[in-house]
């Protein structure tokens, strides 16, 4: 951009601002929400719930398939990058 649109756009530099720092805090939510490791760690957790009697059977399928689902998704992610994690 020329030195004219900057000094034009300078009072919306805290929107542009706001913008990028929300995409960031998207993009970590994202790879976290994505973490083999954390899925993994949440179906350790519901099965020990389970078998503890803290939630039912049916609780416990739904619960599981939408964790696998997730670690499908992080799985079909990372191949692409060839590392097994999501994409950052």
């Amino acid at each position: 951009m020329g030195l004219i649109s900057e000094v034009l756009l300078l009072p919306f530099a805290p929107v542009r601002g706001s913008g990028w720092a929300i995409k960031q805090v998207l993009r970590e939510a994202e790879r976290i929400y994505y973490d083999p490791a954390a899925i993994r760690a949440g179906l350790a957790r519901l099965e020990e719930q389970l078998e503890a009697g803290e939630i039912t059977e049916e609780e416990f399928d739904q619960q599981e398939d939408e964790l696998l689902d997730r670690l499908e998704t992080a799985t079909r992610q990372g191949a692409g990058r060839g590392d097994g994690t999501a994409p950052q």
